[in-house]
């Protein structure tokens, strides 16, 4: 009896020993086996059909959650995605195509850039969506905090309650966007376009909107106070 005890006592320390091991190969097979996915999805975005595409943005959501270090590269494949398919058009060309909307597949990666969580993204990274095209896009009540929208159209977008502080948007186009009770506190809105753009009860405390045009704009409670409004175009 004592040999059969004994005998046990050995292989359980073998196994409680070889466990670790055995712990951290799975733990590299798993990060093998994600970056793989996360480079076969990179790959496949915008290169098969839409309804595919949105599969694979969808996908990408839940490695996001269920693993958040890969978070921000997440981000970072979905931004690149929406630079790369939804680039910024010469104002000529958007004149001849204004029937022009975001693509589904657009909408798709801006919705989950939109409602990811923020407390993931690494401190000094930058969301950047700039020189993008994204006219009539619904990124209502998005967190886009510190965001690179540098000449990006956002014409008749949906940005209500969207936060937007400290957001850079200089020369970007904002003609019809609904901003509604949008937070754009210190964001930079040189010279942008705000022609009829909906900002009744937008905080725009110590915003930059410097040389922006404002023709039409609603402005009913937004909050204006140490904002710059040096040379901003209140009328044509």
């Amino acid at each position: 009896m004592k040999n059969i005890l004994s005998k046990n006592h050995i292989q359980l320390s073998k196994i409680f020993l070889w466990l670790p091991a055995f712990q951290e190969q799975v733990k590299k097979n798993q990060h093998h086996s994600l970056k793989r996915r996360l480079r076969i999805a990179s790959e496949q975005l915008g290169n098969n059909t839409i309804e595919t595409t949105i599969a694979v943005i969808n996908d990408l959501e839940q490695i996001a959650h269920s693993h958040p270090q890969y978070h921000w590269t997440i981000v970072d494949i979905l931004t690149t995605f929406v630079r790369k398919n939804a680039p910024y058009m010469p104002k000529e060309e958007v004149t001849s195509n204004l029937s022009t909307k975001v693509r589904v597949d657009i909408q798709a990666a801006l919705t989950v850039i939109a409602r990811r969580d923020a407390n993931k993204d690494p401190v000094n990274q930058q969301l950047d969506l700039s020189f993008t095209d994204m006219r009539g896009a619904n990124l209502k009540g998005a967190n886009l905090q510190q965001i690179n929208l540098y000449q990006a159209n956002l014409a008749g977008a949906n940005l209500r309650k969207a936060n937007l502080a400290g957001a850079i948007l200089s020369a970007a186009n904002l003609e019809g966007a609904n901003l509604s009770l949008a937070n754009l506190e210190g964001a930079i809105l040189s010279a942008a376009n705000l022609e009829k753009a909906n900002l009744s009860g937008a905080n725009l405390h110590r915003a930059s909107l410097y040389l922006a045009g404002l023709h039409g704009a609603i402005l009913y409670d937004a909050i204006l106070d140490g904002a710059n409004l040096r040379e901003t175009k209140f009328f044509e």
